[in-house]
């Protein structure tokens, strides 16, 4: 699913992340979403998200959980 639409994203979703100091890289953090911080309905870079462990980034992918 697409992570620049905030209607995707929902609390206790799993999800991939890019944090700001892993751009450059395009490493992922993976990570159940605790907060969504974007106000807007869309963001072209990702909805940027906080992490239950306490991560920000901008959302890339969200996962299907089995």
């Amino acid at each position: 699913m697409d992570g620049r639409k905030r209607s995707n994203i929902k609390p206790g979703q799993l999800v991939h992340i890019v944090q700001k100091q892993d751009q450059r890289t395009g490493e992922l953090t993976e990570g159940y979403v605790g907060r969504i911080l974007t106000k807007s309905p869309q963001h072209p870079h990702g909805i940027k998200v906080k992490l239950e462990t306490g991560e920000v980034g901008r959302v890339k992918e969200i996962l299907e959980e089995d």
